[in-house]
């Protein structure tokens, strides 16, 4: 007899990112590298920040919080995707499975907040730069900070205690590389509709709202950047915050198209793919993006190995 809000299910099968024999290795090679370059370019970063003392102000504290958040992000889910292309079968438990999804829940809309933190920073940093340090003191980042990964932990444990109340009868072939909602959705044998309300809700949250501050704090920056006379002076604000922003495009445009986008919920091999974007991509560009357009990360990088070799 099935117990009420109990899973049935003990195991799941991952399918993977492709079913094709011929592309498996070929696939493999290519995100191995992928996850190579993630976690080194994060971990550089990282250390660079913690061992230059002139990289310690609030721009790369934020900066080395986005690096931990994506090595960590990465960490949970590429491993078991390259899994997937080595392994016949690629099983994870049911308490495996609800883990993962929790924390992927957990860096993902935590990243969200953090972009947005940085926002606000570049938007005191150009906009009342005279206020930038009592503004942007230790205790308000350390506060921004604190503020982001409340908010992951309190909606990653939203939707995976929403998930958690599913229960799974027979069916648990995840058409995935890892364990997501809305595949979790299709294989439920119960009513999905408070999960799909609940999504849409928390969802919607967290892209709107930072969207809504990042927006507007540029919509500020862009309006002082045109108030400055000189062109040199327009072009070094505008680098300041084009790495921020490319940053905020790949990832907000990708988490955007998956989860508040009909389409994708219907259709989860296009959901895989937009996947593959914030999930893989965007760890990996995230740390090349703010070291090869930034000369303080090149600075740092030179001292420190020049350290090194002495």
């Amino acid at each position: 007899m099935a117990l009420e809000n109990a899973s049935l299910v003990t195991e799941f099968i991952l399918m993977g990112l492709t079913s094709q024999p011929d592309l498996q290795i070929p696939l493999f090679l290519v995100f191995l590298m992928i996850y190579m370059i993630t976690t080194l370019g994060n971990l550089t970063l990282i250390l660079l920040i913690v061992l230059n003392s002139h990289l310690h102000t609030p721009m790369y504290f934020f900066l080395f919080n986005l690096s931990c958040i994506d090595f960590c992000y990465s960490s949970v889910v590429t491993p078991k995707m390259l899994m997937n292309f080595v392994v016949k079968k690629n099983v994870i438990s049911y308490e495996g499975c609800m883990t993962q999804f929790y924390f992927f829940c957990f860096f993902l809309i935590s990243e969200c907040y953090v972009l947005t933190a940085m926002a606000y920073d570049r938007y005191v940093a150009i906009c009342n730069p005279l206020l930038y340090n009592v503004v942007m003191s230790p205790k308000v980042c350390s506060y921004l900070m604190l503020a982001s990964y409340l908010m992951g932990f309190c909606d990653g444990m939203i939707h995976t205690g929403c998930v958690l109340r599913l229960t799974f009868c027979d069916r648990n072939i995840i058409n995935h590389y890892f364990c997501d909602l809305f595949p979790l959705l299709q294989l439920s044998c119960s009513s999905t509709y408070v999960n799909e309300t609940e999504v849409l809700i928390v969802g919607a949250k967290n892209i709107f709202v930072p969207t809504l501050i990042i927006f507007t704090s540029y919509g500020f920056i862009l309006s002082s950047i045109l108030k400055i006379s000189s062109t040199e002076g327009r072009s070094k604000a505008f680098s300041t915050c084009s790495s921020h922003l490319i940053a905020v495009s790949l990832f907000f445009g990708s988490c955007t198209h998956m989860y508040l986008n009909p389409s994708s919920s219907g259709s989860l091999d296009t959901g895989k793919i937009s996947s593959v974007f914030y999930n893989i991509l965007v760890p990996m560009m995230n740390p090349l993006i703010y070291s090869l357009r930034n000369n303080d990360v090149k600075i740092a990088l030179k001292k420190t190995l020049t350290k090194r070799k002495f």
